[in-house]
């Protein structure tokens, strides 16, 4: 078996001085404006990640194959093409697959390792062990059938998937070439990889979930600095100028934002979000929804705050009730939560019990971990609040999530405008309980005027 000797995460942390900082637990209450944790140099991040990845190659790996049944797992990426599953594979300095990268997971039972196998020119990092030598037979794909036929497996899952993106990283092409020198009885052996790929992503390991309060507190701290008057000065500063703040923020941080921020305004007697050019002024709600992609794990946040007006010290409390609402549903989401229970259910049994308190919620929460918007169950889209085919599949304990939701209320200081509470929180699911990766808004953010 290919693999590398692994250290616990506190050991690598006490490794160097640039890894001292102790892991941050998770945490129900959030930090106001959080001091920004320290930020790994590139050498650093990529030794944490390549134990991490070795970790979850030898231990995730045999688990979620022998779950879904499947003895044999081949994934194909092409040099800039990688498939989502390939791209969370390679070793941190392996950025692309090079020419043609064909991965083979065997797993030949008996209690014995599952063997790692990289069909092409390159190594990877030691994760994989070659076996193609293309002096010896110059066809890849004859090399691979050769392989195969060698190990006869009972089935042979492929990344093949109409619902989900994650599942579906083979190409028509490279299914046609892979068919064609496959030998014939081996045809009806090849099925749909769809459960391993979603089970690959979208479990976190206790390693990462030392990391992620870290990764999450990074992007609380940097929302902290955005909704403050070192960036905004009231009168002055407009949505649009925030939101490339941002972007400015990320670059010299060394961080990588996975979507373009947004900022935007709800203001008394004005109708919906206002955003782009629109200067904000005292008295205006601000909200925003910000993530960030940092050691392979991605974060997804949406806050909001409140611009003082001269001589008030607080929002007004039909602000403050309306992000109380919203924590509500939270509530009722998270207690949604139940291994096996399916995203469309927690969603139906969630809106259930919110609108029976009275409350008019929209919620539209997704997985998180090595993609922004998950591989998992959905619970929910902003667009539709009934069953969707996304959402039939089953929640699974060591889950990562974006509790993504909103609840609209009327506000009584603004005349009773109707007004949307958004609000998006990471959390985890450890089969039992949901709990906050580092912490939930429950106060509106406060930006002072003078």
């Amino acid at each position: 078996m290919i693999g590398r000797h692994l250290i616990s995460l506190g050991a690598l942390l006490a490794a160097t001085p640039a890894l001292a900082d102790a892991p941050l637990p998770l945490s129900e209450t959030e930090v106001a404006a959080p001091a920004l944790p320290s930020i790994l140099a590139p050498r650093e991040r990529a030794a944490l990640e390549n134990r991490i990845l070795a970790e979850r190659l030898d231990t995730l790996i045999p688990q979620i194959m022998r779950a879904e049944g499947i003895d044999m797992w081949l994934l194909v990426a092409r040099e800039y093409f990688e498939e989502p599953v390939v791209a969370t594979m390679l070793d941190a300095e392996n950025m692309h697959a090079r020419r043609r990268t064909i991965l083979i997971f065997h797993d030949a039972g008996n209690g014995k390792p599952v063997e790692r196998l990289t069909v092409s020119r390159y190594g990877l990092g030691g994760l994989f062990a070659p076996a193609w030598n293309p002096d010896k037979q110059p066809d890849q794909w004859q090399a691979v059938a050769e392989i195969i036929a060698a190990r006869n497996p009972a089935k042979i899952a492929i990344n093949s998937s109409d619902l989900y993106q994650f599942a579906d990283g083979m190409t028509l092409s490279q299914y046609d070439r892979f068919m064609s020198a496959l030998p014939s009885a081996l045809h009806e052996r090849v099925a749909s990889g769809e459960g391993l790929a979603i089970r690959w992503l979208e479990t976190r390991t206790p390693a990462e979930m030392e990391l992620y309060p870290t990764v999450v507190r990074l992007a609380h701290a940097v929302i902290g600095e955005a909704f403050s008057r070192k960036v905004i000065t009231p009168g002055v500063t407009t949505a649009e100028q925030v939101q490339w703040w941002y972007r400015d923020r990320m670059m010299k941080l060394g961080l990588t934002p996975w979507f373009h921020p947004s900022v935007a305004i709800q203001r008394q007697g004005a109708k919906g979000m206002i955003e782009g050019e629109e200067v904000i002024q005292p008295g205006d709600l601000l909200w925003t929804d910000f993530g960030i992609t940092y050691l392979r794990l991605n974060t997804d946040t949406q806050h909001l705050a409140y611009v003082l007006k001269p001589g008030e010290t607080e929002a007004p409390a039909g602000l403050r009730a309306g992000l109380a609402n919203s924590n509500k549903v939270q509530d009722f989401l998270t207690r949604a939560f139940a291994v096996g229970r399916s995203g469309n259910d927690a969603l139906a049994q969630a809106r259930a019990d919110a609108i029976a308190a009275g409350l008019d919620p929209s919620i539209y929460t997704h997985p998180i971990g090595h993609h922004g918007h998950g591989a998992g169950p959905s619970i929910g889209f902003w667009d539709n609040q009934k069953a969707d085919p996304r959402g039939a599949g089953p929640i699974r304990a060591n889950t990562a999530w974006s509790i993504e939701l909103t609840s609209y209320a009327s506000v009584p200081e603004w005349g009773g405008q109707k007004v949307d509470f958004r609000t998006e929180e990471d959390a985890f699911f450890d089969g039992t309980t949901v709990r906050y990766i580092d912490g939930r808004q429950t106060e509106i953010t406060l930006v002072p005027s003078d």
